[in-house]
């Protein structure tokens, strides 16, 4: 089973999650992964009518979320738990509507890796670079000791696509992910999440060379 929350407000772009991408509500792309993955049902948990009514048109079941779960301080983690207490299942695929280039093999591939996990996220290699905080301090390595970039091991920065976890996991830990842990590696070129409409813009480039 796999749950996308798409709640109606949002502060960056207005009606961000049925913004218009390539001819399609933002919505249609996750949407459209899961339904060709090999999760069951594919539901929607929103406060949204718009919302609701383009779920249900593309094959969805609806939860219907309460105006304190979809706040702009509201945490993905409540809604995931009410979501829990509501509906059953064994496995949840937690699907996010702003990432538009995951594919349904995403899904099936994390899928097949909970055969050796308690919970799976998505993300991509990141190479090592200096970083500096806004004081002009150096964040992950020493001034006076700047490592070789081929030195050091690639590290992992989750993207947001999807996370996997069960319904015990969830209700028992209160979040995404917990237990043993396992990394699904996307690539950095279908990494990107709407947030600006300069990603919006982007991620339609992206498309267009595909």
């Amino acid at each position: 089973m796999s749950i996308i929350l798409a709640r109606g407000g949002s502060k960056g772009i207005k009606d961000k999650n049925i913004t218009i991408l390539k001819g399609k509500p933002l919505i249609y792309y996750s949407i459209n992964a899961s339904n060709l993955s090999r999760v069951d049902h594919t539901w929607v948990s929103t406060d949204s009518a718009k919302i609701k009514n383009i779920a249900i048109e593309n094959g969805c079941e609806v939860l219907d979320r309460p105006k304190k779960y979809a706040t702009d301080q509201s945490k993905s983690e409540e809604s995931l738990i009410h979501f829990s207490k509501n509906v059953d299942f064994d496995i949840l695929v937690f699907i996010q509507p702003t990432s538009p280039l995951i594919l349904y093999s995403d899904i099936n591939e994390g899928l097949e890796m909970m055969n050796n996990y308690d919970s799976i996220f998505s993300a991509y290699a990141e190479h090592w670079l200096p970083r500096w905080t806004k004081s002009n301090n150096a964040l992950n390595w020493e001034i006076n000791k700047r490592p070789m970039r081929q030195d050091i091991d690639d590290c992992y920065v989750e993207n947001g696509a999807f996370y996997i976890t069960t319904k015990k996991n969830l209700e028992k830990s209160g979040l995404r992910y917990s237990g043993k842990i396992g990394i699904y590696k996307m690539p950095f070129s279908r990494s990107f999440q709407v947030d600006t409409l300069d990603d919006l813009l982007l991620i339609e480039k992206v498309m267009s060379t595909e």
